[in-house]
Formats: C-alpha cells, structure tokens, sequence
C-alpha cells in the first residue's frame, strides 16, 4: 500500500506540473500576441514618400468598398499598400462621392496623395455621353457652320490621360480607321447585326447606331479598337434588354431593322410623337411605299440644316429615302431607348404621312395624301422649312 501510495503522489505530482507547463505556454502565446498587437498598431502602413510617377488608369467598379479601391490601387503600384490608402481613404469624406468608372492616378503616390487625386475634379477618364441622335462622324449647320461633334470625336477626348507634354489620347482618325475593319468579331459587333453591318456599303459607317445614347465608361488605356468593343459590346447588351430580339413578333423587322427604324423616329419625332412614327415607317415598309425622310437625305451630307433642297434629295445614296423605298443602309444615328421601344411596338394607326407644321413641334399625321399636302403648306407659312442655301 505503502508503495501503491508512493506512485499515486508521483503521477498527480507529473499532473500537476504538465498543468503548470500548459498554463505557461498559453500565458506567453497570449503575451505574445498582446505585444505583436501593440508594435503594430503603432507601425505606420508602408507608403510612398514621393515624387510620384506618370498616372495609370484604374478602374473603380460598382459597389466597389473602401477595402477594395485600395487593394486596387496597391496592385497598380499607386500606393505602397492598400493599408496606408485605407487609412487616408476613410478620413477623406470625398470618398463617398467617387462614382464607378476609371481614373487615373499617379504611381508611386503617397496614400493621401493618391486619395485626393481619386476625389478631384477632372479624375475621371474614359467617361463618355452620347446624346440621342449623335452620329458617329461631325456635321456642320448651315446656317451657322457650327459644327456638331460625332461620336468619335467626343470619344477621342474622353480616352487622354495625363498632362501635357506626356498626354495621350486616342485620335480621331484612330477610332475611325478601328472602326472601318472588317473583323467585326473585334468591334464587338453583336450576332443579329453581324450579317447586315459586313454589307455596309461604306465601311467608315458601318458602327452608326451601334454605340447607344447614354452615358459609357470605356478604358482609356486599351487601342481605339479595345474602346470601340467595349462600347459597342455594352451597347448591344443595354439594345437586347428592351425585348429587341423579340420585337419581330409585332413590327415585322429583324433586330438590325428595328434599331435602323429607331435612328429615324430619333430624328424625326419628338417624345410624344415617337410611336406614331415608327408606325408611318412600320405602315409604309409594308406597302413598299418610300420613307421620303429629309433626315435620311442629311445623314449622308457634311451640311445640313430641317430643310434638304430639290438637289439634296436628288442625290442617290444608300441613305436617301427620297431615291428608293425601303429602310437606310444602316441607322442614321445613336437612338434612345425610347425611340427603341417606339419601333419595337408602334401604336397601332392607319397613317402613312407626318409633317412638322410649328417651330414647336406640332406635328400632323394622317392617310389622306391631300390632307398631308394641306399640312405641309401650314408648315411652309410656318416657316419652318425655309432653306438656309
């Protein structure tokens, strides 16, 4: 017993001491970490010291936190590491206002450098509008000679980056030359418009109506031909949303058409009009009845003005609805949603003949020709097809 007793006190005594050796190890791993927490809640995040380098473009996506903005500008080597911007970022209230799109920002900044660039005016590259019923080329009024900036122009001026001497921008002559290629697949040019856009007559035209009204972002660093698909490939994504596929069924027009359609009633109508056009040209396709829009006879000049002249419209382009029935060779120009959806399901109505009779923008419809050629003289008193030539 003596014995037994003996190896009793012996194991709870080794017990006792692993107990011991247990509860230190814990006490250091805590110590230790409590002292790592410390050192590094006082080590500044690593960052740049300055001079920053030449900007690189980033982009902020939609939704984009705080967290994530700065991982991006650590991996583009804006900043030293996205824990130095988190921490300039959530004291700079500016941040709440930054806006999904690409900026471009210096290299090698420091943090809150970097942060006030991101928040200041003039950041943002790549950002686009095209109003409704922009063409891709320029025009000029006659009247005035102003000219009427196209698409490509104004997306010349949104992709540059940087400051003079070491600016850069895509050209104008850039985008077209992209734009002119064969290799649709590389314009993005979307499958049911793939067929109709490789027998444009002129290849310089044929992306008019594919880039859509709106307001884009496009990354200002790829080649004028990566801008163009990215334009055109968001474009047709925000077209097919409407039920353009679809919209045979009621219009009897293939989705190419229905967006040519849509360019006309764009230039033709105002808002509350938009859908009685689109059944003019829906009603007079079908009877194989001439369009005669003076809108289609502008598209193909570099002058225009409301009014086209007796030699304007006798002038036989693959545009001129004066010259031959049926729609133009492409869209005439950028429509809008709405006049989109006006051409997929135009009200329902028997006219064939509109006219804009008011410098307000009355406009008459009706079946009767002799009715149509009374509302033009109204428009003619009007003055509102009075030529500037």
């Amino acid at each position: 017993r003596a014995a037994a007793r003996k190896a009793a006190r012996k194991q709870e005594g080794g017990r006792r001491r692993l107990i011991w050796v247990a509860a230190g190890v814990l006490l250091v791993l805590i110590v230790g970490a409590g002292v790592y927490k410390l050192v590094n809640r006082y080590t500044p995040a690593e960052d740049f010291a300055g001079p920053a380098g030449a900007p690189v473009v980033v982009q902020v996506k939609s939704g984009d936190t705080a967290t994530e903005i700065a991982s991006t500008m650590a991996e583009a080597g804006i900043v030293a590491s996205s824990a130095a911007f988190y921490e300039a970022a959530v004291q700079d209230e500016g941040m709440n206002s930054v806006q999904p799109g690409y900026y471009a920002i210096p290299v090698h900044s420091p943090a809150a450098d970097a942060v006030a660039a991101l928040v200041a005016p003039g950041s943002r590259v790549g950002n686009v509008v095209v109003s409704e019923g922009r063409q891709l080329h320029d025009q000029h009024d006659v009247n005035t000679g102003a000219r009427k900036e196209g698409i490509y122009t104004k997306i010349a001026a949104a992709s540059c980056v940087g400051a003079e001497p070491e600016r850069r921008c895509v050209t104008y002559e850039e985008l077209e030359q992209a734009g002119a290629t064969t290799d649709l697949a590389a314009l993005g040019v979307p499958e049911w418009a793939v067929e109709s856009v490789r027998t444009v007559p002129d290849r310089a035209r044929q992306l008019e109506g594919l880039i859509a009204a709106g307001s884009w972002d496009f990354d200002p660093s790829g080649s004028a031909q990566d801008i163009l698909r990215q334009l055109v490939t968001e474009s047709a994504r925000s077209y097919e949303s409407t039920g353009l596929l679809e919209s045979g069924r009621i219009n009897g027009l293939s989705p190419y058409e229905t967006l040519i359609g849509a360019s006309l009633v764009e230039r033709e109508a105002l808002p509350q009009d938009m859908s009685k056009v689109a059944r003019v040209i829906v009603n007079r396709l079908e009877i194989d009845q001439p369009l005669q829009f003076d809108s289609t006879v502008n598209y193909a000049l570099d002058k225009t003005e409301v009014a086209t002249t007796d030699a304007d419209r006798g002038q036989t382009t693959p545009w001129n609805t004066y010259a031959m029935a049926g729609l133009p060779a492409t869209p005439i120009s950028s429509p809008s949603i709405a006049a989109l959806e006006a051409m997929e399901e135009p009200e329902p109505g028997t006219w064939l003949y509109f006219v804009t009779v008011d410098k307000q923008g009355t406009t008459l419809f009706t079946e009767s020709y002799s009715e149509h050629l009374q509302n033009i003289e109204l428009a003619l008193e009007s003055g509102i097809l009075d030529s500037g030539r």
